[in-house]
């Protein structure tokens, strides 16, 4: 009983104990002296320094993130360090870093930290056959608005038959079903098989300052939804993204093995870290949004918008104030001074761009979506905000024929202007009522502020629909999207723990709704005119 209670501790707060103590008793200290004292975060510099200190760079063979070649992970850790991991998960919803070592492309590296990731795809996961969140055998239930089974709702993609996207529910070889529900059931995610599981694997954990090429995390990817069990949709969207010169983060496939388990072949993509930051610009400052994000205005306290944005570098020499002050002013602007001055707070083209990108890609989970997946990057020298776009393994998994002038959604909601719903939106499955509300803390709905103030106003509709167009032709009109696939799953054949029939499915699912989304935009009024 007592070792129980010791394990329910974080391993990190029982390594560190003394140094939290002391800590704690600092922090009590101050807290008798300056208790009627209110202490705001304040930043001393304003510099362009980043924060973070890169001690150690792995070189490793080859490049991580080169698309054209099969790569290899291998993950080795104690299970006893597995279940501690498990049982603070289970028990409460945190997720702890685990130590392993790591042996990438024939690099080994001591002591990576990895941890799970994810919030929807998690509500599939079991744990000896119960789910955590019911305790029921075999699956998940309802948690925080979301769908049974930890997915979002809906099927496979335009026109592919039923029971055929992705892999088998239990299937053992291949890319792993991911807990989404798909056109041929769900695929649930099992404690007993890390091999299937999403993860995050982070350089710097149990050695400050190291990196792998630059990297300090990587992203394990799971499949399911559009592009099925090889989430061929999220590698074809990267692509053509960063082919069309738009920010976009780098991929590659590999074959995975944890410990003994059977070796499966995943998606592994670049997690938007300093080094993407770097990539972006010399001198700018990227926030990401959290799945709780509001974007509302909650004061002048920094601290209030710690479950609403991250700030990923420059840290100690920029803060959260430039968010803030945009947060603000969208949520207050007059429809007038929005049309007016929108393009002082944010570059315009290129957030027509994003916004037309999510559109074209038939991507529901963008930064108004659920999950709220984007960042904000701030140019230091124009003083301006662009949207990036991250997680698009739900990208082409909706409607081939959704409207280019409304915002992709999922059930209903965030038309533009706040009209009536289109034919393109992402209903649930028969029987499931979508929830209904805004974006607020945990809400399985959302919005964007921003964006659909962006659709609803006139002022910006000649340069959303020039960018919109221009983008098509790169993203379909030259056929780019579909010659990626075929490129793609050549690689994925030399993967080590692919299966040869799921990548074939999952090619033809998404050729066929490539193919009708092409169609439908160029028959559409809205390119035509």
């Amino acid at each position: 009983m007592k070792r129980r209670l010791i394990h329910r501790i974080p391993v990190r707060v029982r390594h560190y104990w003394k140094l939290l103590a002391t800590c704690a008793a600092t922090l009590l200290a101050f807290a008798v002296v300056f208790s009627t004292v209110r202490v705001a975060p304040l930043v001393t510099s304003a510099s362009d320094e980043n924060g973070d200190k890169v001690t150690v760079d792995i070189a490793g063979t080859t490049d991580l993130f080169d698309a054209a070649r099969a790569h290899s992970i291998k993950l080795t850790f104690r299970d006893e360090n597995y279940q501690e991991l498990l049982d603070s998960f289970w028990d409460e919803g945190e997720k702890e870093y685990l130590e392993a070592d790591l042996t990438l492309d024939g690099t080994t590296i001591p002591s990576v930290g990895i941890r799970l990731k994810g919030n929807s795809t998690l509500q599939s996961l079991t744990r000896n056959g119960e789910s955590r969140q019911t305790g029921r055998s075999g699956g998940a239930g309802m948690r925080g608005g979301g769908m049974p089974g930890g997915g979002f709702p809906g099927g496979g993609q335009q026109g592919a038959p039923q029971g055929e996207q992705g892999a088998p529910q239990g299937q053992q070889g291949g890319f792993p079903g991911g807990g989404m529900m798909g056109g041929g059931g769900r695929t649930e995610l099992k404690t007993e098989e890390p091999e299937n599981l999403p993860w995050l694997i982070r350089f710097d954990e149990f050695v400050e300052g190291r990196r792998y090429q630059g990297h300090r995390e990587v992203s394990v990817r799971v499949g399911g939804m559009g592009g099925g069990a090889t989430v061929l949709n999220e590698a074809v969207s990267l692509d053509v993204l960063a082919a069309a010169g738009e920010p976009a983060q780098k991929y590659s496939y590999t074959s995975f093995t944890v410990n003994d388990r059977p070796t499966t072949a995943r998606l592994i993509v670049e997690h938007p870290d300093e080094n993407f930051a770097d990539d972006l610009g010399a001198n700018g400052v990227l926030y990401k949004s959290l799945s709780t994000s509001q974007f509302t205005d909650q004061g002048d306290d920094q601290t209030e918008y710690a479950d609403d944005f991250k700030q990923i570098n420059k840290k100690g020499s920029q803060d959260l104030q430039p968010v803030i002050d945009l947060i603000r002013w969208v949520n207050t602007a007059t429809d007038t001074e929005f049309a007016e001055h929108l393009g002082d707070h944010v570059d315009v083209e290129s957030f027509a761009r994003y916004v037309a990108t999510q559109n074209l890609l038939v991507n529901f989970d963008d930064m108004a979506g659920p999950g709220k997946n984007y960042y904000l990057w701030y140019d230091l020298t124009t003083k301006k905000f662009s949207v990036v776009g991250w997680d698009y393994n739900l990208t082409l998994s909706g409607s081939a024929t959704q409207d280019p002038t409304q915002s992709v959604s999922m059930g209903g909601g965030g038309m533009r202007g706040g009209g009536q719903q289109g034919g393109g939106d992402f209903q649930p499955p028969e029987g499931m009522e979508a929830p209904q509300g805004g974006g607020g803390r945990g809400g399985f709905m959302s919005g964007h502020k921003l964006k659909e103030r962006f659709l609803a106003s006139s002022a910006y509709q000649d340069v959303y629909q020039q960018q919109y167009k221009a983008l098509y032709n790169k993203i379909y009109g030259n056929a780019a999207a579909l010659n990626r696939i075929t490129e793609i799953t050549k690689v994925i054949g030399t993967v080590d723990g692919s299966n040869a029939e799921t990548t074939a499915t999952d090619a033809e699912n998404l050729t066929t709704l490539i193919r009708e989304r092409t169609q439908f935009l160029a028959t559409s009024e809205f390119l035509t005119e």
